[in-house]
């Protein structure tokens, strides 16, 4: 589905939506590569990046394709991303008796380097524009024609330019379908950890202090991309600033940001305030509530489960944002006022309004149309009646692969297309642990919301559940499933239709009782209202580049973005709040108690460390969720920072953005040197870092 609220927040578009009230051109914007505003950028800064520096920083930024961001940053695939953008690696990795959640991990010598089980890394190493193929191929056609039209063009294209599994090619539409560029990557999947601290100084001040600033986290991870079972030799990487940045100074963000929604019609925005937002958010709590008290039952099962509590609290605050940014009256009047002011622009032309005109109307219809089916969609498609299972989700994955990979490949569901299915197999034989009683509690969980909220008499709960309870069925599932073994899941795979028909599996046969259902109402899903959200969409954006051009920047989409801003601080309450913390901080703020307990090595270091360096800092970068792990850079294109977080203000910058309060959150170069060097004796990764050929010569005496 398009609308993609649960990940995204932040970016705006001059003439294409109203921002919001008291906010400005300022530093807003998170711009392709191949749409930098250079001259915008060099008259307001006297100085802009050149080719040779887009195409450096691009070529040394990468992307976690589950969903965060991170930057090369030494010429042996060392790569530099969050704690909690590694976390499900560092769980993974972790047992019952050697936990580096906790007490952090450190490969003192490259063969202490250990292959992370599902991280994928993409480099962005070419852009195309392909919009004249994918627009030629829907000319003229509507409703369901048109959605095949556009899916069949698609996966041509990236069939084409996906020459190999180190290949990833992902056709992307901007402005909603206005263009299409073709998104080529150089794939990695021998991803290997290097560096992760402690995490509670990962997430220190936890919730509480998430999506707020001050700050005193060392959100950082280090993991190292291999080819041929040795480290990959980069030409592009990141170098280490000798100083970081100081208050005022020039910031860049090379990032992914995961999805926006400031191009969205009012009927859409209106359809996420009033049903996909308070709907999110309610799931979210009552998950929350069960998952707490999931955690008490045992220290393994608090260990088992903390990345996934950690990840629904980080989506309630952010969703509730969100809710609150479209709740705000005099927000909404504003954006109700920039849609009449275009619809209106358009009707002075009649070929325009005749071209144009209906398109937000057909929008809104679809939105109707979508309330009768979306109860079954979003448990049936979208899968939550899984509650998150991971087991749920591997049956699901091998049924549908032995029926889509038997299709020609633009036939397909697009997950299943040849150009993806490397990262699909990546997950699907993945030798990361399964936990019994998670499990169960997470499908126990879905089962009996999706009775709740269908109600025990209609058609497919009935067929589901029988007249099991959620509880008999997810127990007797996982305890018979066979899927917790990557043989018998590579077998299934490998078997195509015919292993799936013969499987006598627990969890196969469930979901192959599911997956009828789930097919007929995604097909009535992207044949009716799918189909004319992208149609209009289109010629929506169309409308905007005919009366304002193009010379600004699409909704996020998780393609790469650099942002531009300055290290700077805002007001709020009355108080002027300073946009640097110092790690002398960290131990002001620590109380001995979680959330906000410094890691016994901080505590044994303190005597050691230079109180006063800068630790976390506040920019006007224009970010969203995605844009995690990504690394803040200087003009000269120098790492002197790591974005893990946005302020509370941010929140509502999926829809707009605001100058005055909205700020990016990093970790500084020189605390992240700091740590390593005085806390961690990681002096393998200093040096490589800064190497000492990059070392200033001390002065002769």
């Amino acid at each position: 589905m398009k609308r993609n609220f649960v990940l995204s927040a932040i970016c705006t578009l001059g003439a294409f939506a109203l921002l919001s009230p008291g906010s400005s051109r300022a530093d807003e914007g998170m711009w392709t590569y191949n749409n930098f505003p250079t001259a915008a950028f060099k008259a307001k800064y006297g100085w802009a990046p050149d080719d040779k520096w887009l195409d450096h920083v691009r070529l040394s930024s990468a992307r976690l394709a589950g969903g965060c961001s991170a930057s090369f940053v030494s010429e042996s695939g060392l790569i530099m991303t969050n704690h909690h953008c590694a976390h499900s690696c560092i769980q993974q990795l972790s047992t019952k008796d050697k936990d580096f959640v906790a007490s952090g991990f450190y490969a003192k010598a490259p063969t202490d380097e250990v292959k992370c089980p599902e991280i994928e890394i993409n480099q962005l190493v070419e852009i195309k524009d392909v919009t004249e193929r994918i627009q030629a191929a829907t000319k003229g056609l509507s409703d369901e024609k048109y959605n095949d039209a556009i899916k069949v063009a698609q996966a041509a294209v990236e069939k084409e330019c996906s020459t190999s599994d180190k290949v990833r090619c992902d056709v992307v539409s901007l402005y909603h379908g206005g263009l299409y560029n073709l998104y080529k990557y150089k794939r990695y999947q021998d991803v290997r950890l290097v560096f992760a601290p402690e995490f509670p100084i990962a997430f220190f001040g936890g919730d509480p202090d998430n999506f707020n600033f001050p700050r005193y986290d060392l959100d950082v991870s280090f993991i190292r991309v291999y080819e041929d079972d040795k480290p990959a030799k980069m030409d592009h990487w990141l170098k280490w600033s000798p100083a970081g940045a100081k208050e005022g100074d020039l910031t860049f963000v090379s990032g992914h940001p995961g999805g926006t929604s400031r191009l969205l019609t009012m009927a859409e925005l209106e359809a996420v305030r009033d049903v996909e937002l308070p709907d999110a958010l309610i799931n979210l709590a009552q998950w929350r509530g069960e998952l707490t008290q999931y955690q008490m039952r045992s220290p393994e099962a608090k260990r088992t489960s903390e990345a996934q509590l950690f990840g629904v609290e980080n989506s309630f605050k952010a969703l509730k944002g969100r809710w609150a940014q479209l709740l705000d009256k005099q927000f909404m009047d504003a954006k109700l006022a920039a849609e009449k002011d275009l619809r209106a622009r358009i009707a002075k032309d009649p070929e325009k309004q005749k071209t144009y005109g209906d398109a937000w109307d057909q929008i809104a219809k679809a939105h109707a149309a979508e309330k009768e089916i979306r109860l079954p969609l979003r448990y049936l498609e979208g899968g939550q009646l899984s509650g998150r299972a991971r087991l749920y989700g591997v049956a699901r994955t091998l049924v549908r692969a032995a029926a889509e990979l038997a299709k020609p490949n633009d036939k397909r569901f697009p997950e299943y297309r040849d150009a993806g299915l490397p990262a699909v197999k990546q997950r699907l034989f993945s030798a990361a642990p399964f936990y019994d009683d998670l499990e169960i509690e997470q499908l126990r969980f879905g089962l009996t919301k999706f009775r709740e909220d269908l109600g025990a008499d209609h058609p497919a709960v009935k067929r589901i559940l029988g007249k099991d309870s959620p509880e008999d069925i997810a127990r007797r599932l996982v305890s018979t499933t066979t899927l917790k073994d990557p043989a018998a899941r590579k077998a299934l795979f490998d078997g195509g239709q015919k292993a799936i028909d013969a499987s006598k599996d627990s969890l196969i046969l469930f979901y192959k009782g599911i997956d009828p259902d789930a097919r007929a109402i995604r097909k009535k899903f992207e044949d009716t209202i799918e189909a004319a959200e992208k149609k209009n969409d289109e010629l929506i954006a169309k409308a905007r580049f005919a009366m304002d051009g193009t010379s600004t920047y699409p909704d996020a989409t998780f393609t790469l973005r650099l942002s531009f801003g300055q290290l700077k601080g805002y007001e709020e309450n009355g108080r002027t709040i300073k946009p640097l913390t110092t790690m002398g901080g960290a131990f002001e703020r620590a109380t001995g108690r979680d959330p906000f307990a410094l890691p016994a090595s901080w505590l044994a270091a303190k005597s050691k460390l230079n109180l006063a360096t800068p630790f976390n800092m506040a920019t006007t970068n224009d970010i969203i969720g995605g844009n995690s792990g990504s690394p803040v850079v200087d003009k000269d294109g120098q790492v002197v920072g790591l974005i893990f977080d946005g302020n509370i203000q941010s929140l509502g910058g999926d829809y707009g953005y605001d100058a005055k309060q909205n700020r990016a959150v990093a970790v500084t170069s020189q605390a992240l040197l700091e740590a390593l060097d005085k806390i961690y004796g990681a002096d393998r990764i200093v040096k490589e870092l800064r190497p000492i050929s990059a070392t200033p010569a001390k002065k002769s005496k």
